[in-house]
This record gives structure tokens, sequence and C-alpha cells, in this order.
């Protein structure tokens, strides 16, 4: 059922980035929400198993977006990795935690696609980056992340209970 609480999040996250906010003026700055969908499987994974879960993703949002290939598959993977570094060493139930790794994974994206600039040896690359933009992202993804997170994990404890209680009602329905 864990599977299935991640298709629907992704699902609305890719819908809510690719679809509803382009169509607003506002939202136009905005930072990769599937950031938050990586972040949360960072945080809630015990094993790696989730990183075919994040590779999934990425190929999702690299075949959408116009950016070169692996780009998303390589920047959730290293936030995963990341995360999970970062988890040894500060409590991970911590608002700083929640701070930290939400800064980090939307500079992590603009640093690779700073890099991906820089090796197409572009000139002016370093001056022609929109640093003004990666501030902004950088706000917003301190501001938008961390409740994000805490929402995901109580509607993920809302979905786990639900399925606990179907499952419980469908084997004394079809036990006879």
């Amino acid at each position: 059922m864990n599977a299935v609480f991640l298709i629907l999040l992704t699902f609305f996250l890719t819908v809510m980035q690719t679809v509803l906010f382009p169509a607003f003026s506002f939202f136009s700055d905005r930072f990769d929400l599937l950031i938050i969908a990586a972040l949360f499987l960072s945080l809630i994974s015990t094993h790696h198993s989730m990183v075919i879960a994040l590779v999934i993703i990425g190929c999702i949002m690299d075949s959408m977006s116009g950016v070169p290939f692996f780009f998303h598959i390589f920047s959730y993977v290293l936030i995963y990795l990341i995360v999970h570094l970062v988890k040894r060493m500060i409590f991970k139930q911590s608002i700083i935690f929640l701070l930290i790794i939400s800064l980090m994974a939307v500079l992590i994206q603009h640093i690779l696609l700073f890099f991906s600039i820089f090796v197409r040896q572009e000139a002016g690359a370093p001056l022609g980056f929109d640093y003004f933009l990666l501030a902004k992202q950088a706000f917003w993804g301190l501001i938008i992340i961390p409740p994000c997170i805490s929402i995901l994990h109580r509607y993920r404890k809302n979905w786990l209970a639900m399925t606990k209680r179907m499952k419980k009602q469908m084997a004394e329905t079809y036990r006879g």
C-alpha cells in the first residue's frame, strides 16, 4: 500500500508542477516540486530500495522537462544519499534538520544545472547564470518544503491506518 501512496503523491506533484502552476504567473519561479517526494522518500526509507522509486520519478521528470536526461534522476538520488548522510549527524525529527535538507535539496539541483552549463563550455556561463532565481527558489524551498514533509507524514500515517482497517474488514468479510 506504500506503493499506491507513492504513486498518488508523484502523480499529484507532477500535475501540480507541469499543469497547474505554469498557468499562474506567481508560480513562475518555483523550485522542482518533486524534491518534496525525494526528501519524503529519503526520510521514510529504511533501506536503499527507495532509490529505484527515485530513479522512476526522475525518469518521469526527465522525459517531461527540457533539461538533459539523467538530470532529475541524478539529483534525486544525490538528494537521497546526502539526506542519509545528514540523517546520521542531526536528529531527524528537528526543524533544523528539515530546514537544512530543504535548502540543500534546492541547492543541489541548481549546482547540477550550473555544472551542466559549465561542462558544455558556453562562454560566460557563470555570468549568465541566474543567481537571483537561485535565491528565490532557495527561499521558497525553506518555506514550503518543511510543512509539506510534515503534512505528508500525517497523510501517510492516515493512509496506512485506513488500509489496515480495509484489510481487516476484508479479512472478516471473506473469512466465512
